[in-house]
């Protein structure tokens, strides 16, 4: 057995992320501290590493997000390296820098790595330098609606507003006409001041209909870099992605290898090393692709890339951080079957609202092809003040068809009580006709809720038809 790559490593995280990166550090025989707020102290993540120490009160902002709480945590207990994860402050650039300067890896990019593709801006400006398509779109950001406006005109409506800073859908906003334009910027721009303290806003043409397609880099500090094939995560609500898949459906090998190239061409010209993420958007109707933004860490989805490729994403991030070379080639890189993976939130299904809370009454799934990645167990308390996601089920099946059946079977198996999930939700998603034919896109639940109400709506007047009909019938008697 090689040598490990550090001897001990702290988690700067909760949750489900945790325990995937605690599972990856015990068979690469890493030490591990875990480090958990006052309304973690039940926490799996606590209690499963060699070590664990408690960083704070329940509020992110004093404990997860405690950037000295979390220093002082890895030098106390001798930690070697510090992987935060996802979330959190996984792209947090000064973050990386203290960790530096205190002489503690930090297991993901560079500072640089992040500070050139965390404004996306600067993003942009880089793609297109890389000859990367990018979507027609001003160049730079800015904060005054009537300038603004002028470049939107020039762009042509309906155009999307978004955020220089942050994510997650933050500040998003589709402006189809010039007259509502200022009003939705304003407000557009109060939103991302108070989320990221940062008010720039940029425009880009807006397409109506699209598929939201990723390419998994990785790359070491030897400028060895490959991509591990395509996810897509098209099946979004509100801009949070639900369902991912690997291998992306129905689209042509050309549009694939087009893509593999832009990202490891735009991948490389920042010597990035590390795990990563290229992100595009495809035009439904002509398949032309363009650039989006770069996520400069572990994605959420990463398990439908490990399932289809064999390949431990997060042990060759660890790898790669130490100082040595990737363990594989691009010619090594294989994607077998497909994959599907369910985003398990603790929340309503209709009103999105989160449901924490105790677990009374759990029952994981299983059988061939299926992965749990979760942190929940029997009488495990969901507290209110984190994300709700508390479970990724992930499938395996020779093809989408078996994948579609198996993750149906896997999601009537899983039993979580006491607490409301979105698992209706998936079965509505995957037993979807448009789904099934792999006709996704990233309105496709904004269609599917829209022939819901529609439905009920002509529900509604036939039966308010029938009634009348029956009380002509009644006067008639």
């Amino acid at each position: 057995m090689s040598k490990p790559p550090f001897k001990k490593v702290l988690i700067a995280n909760r949750g489900e992320i945790a325990i995937r990166l605690l599972r990856a550090c015990h068979e690469l025989g890493i030490r591990t501290v875990s480090v958990y707020s006052k309304a973690d102290a039940d926490a799996l993540h606590a209690k499963l590493a060699h070590e664990s120490i408690c960083i704070g009160p329940a509020a992110a902002t004093d404990s997860y997000l405690n950037i000295n709480a979390l220093i002082s945590a890895a030098v106390v207990t001798g930690a070697e390296a510090i992987h935060p994860g996802y979330g959190f402050l996984s792209e947090n650039s000064s973050f990386a820098d203290i960790c530096a300067q205190c002489g503690i890896t930090f297991i993901g990019p560079s500072k640089e790595n992040m500070q050139s593709m965390g404004d996306k801006e600067q993003a942009r400006k880089i793609a297109m330098r890389e000859d990367v398509p990018t979507i027609p779109g001003t160049v730079n950001a800015g904060v005054d609606p009537e300038a603004m406006l002028v470049e939107a005109e020039a762009i042509g409506f309906p155009v999307l507003i978004k955020a220089r800073s942050g994510g997650g859908g933050r500040g998003m906003k589709i402006v189809e006409s010039a007259d509502k334009f200022v009003a939705t910027f304003n407000q557009a721009m109060r939103e991302v001041e108070a989320a990221f303290n940062d008010p720039y806003l940029y425009l880009e043409k807006y397409v109506p209909k699209a598929r939201h397609v990723e390419v998994q880099i990785i790359g070491d500090k030897h400028g060895n870099l490959v991509h591990l094939g395509e996810r897509d995560c098209s099946v979004q609500r509100r801009y949070q992605k639900l369902i991912e898949e690997s291998p992306a459906s129905f689209l042509k090998e050309e549009t694939k290898e087009g893509m593999y190239k832009a990202a490891l061409r735009l991948a490389s010209s920042i010597s990035y090393s590390s795990a990563g993420t290229i992100e595009f958007l495809v035009d439904v109707a002509t398949e032309k692709f363009y650039f989006i933004e770069m996520n400069t860490r572990l994605q959420v989805e990463h398990p439908v890339t490990e399932v289809v490729t064999g390949i431990d994403i997060v042990k060759e991030q660890i790898w790669v951080a130490s100082g040595r070379e990737l363990s594989l080639k691009q010619s090594d890189i294989k994607l077998i079957g497909h994959s599907i993976e369910a985003r398990i939130n603790a929340e309503d299904s209709v009103t999105m609202l989160p449901s924490p809370g105790e677990i009374v009454g759990y029952h994981p799934p299983g059988g061939p092809g299926v992965r749990l990645d979760s942190a929940i167990y029997d009488r495990y308390k969901v507290p209110p003040y984190y994300d709700s996601l508390v479970a990724k089920l992930i499938v395996r099946g020779q093809n989408r068809e078996e994948a579609i059946v198996k993750l149906l079977v896997a999601l009537d198996e899983y039993i979580i009580g006491g607490i409301k999930t979105n698992m209706d939700l998936h079965r509505k998603v995957l037993m979807n006709e448009d789904f099934q034919a792999g006709r996704v896109h990233t309105k496709m639940l904004e269609e599917m809720k829209e022939k819901e109400l529609s439905a009920a709506a002509e529900e509604e007047k036939l039966d308010s038809k029938n009634k009348s009909e029956l009380k002509v019938r009644v006067g008639e008697l």
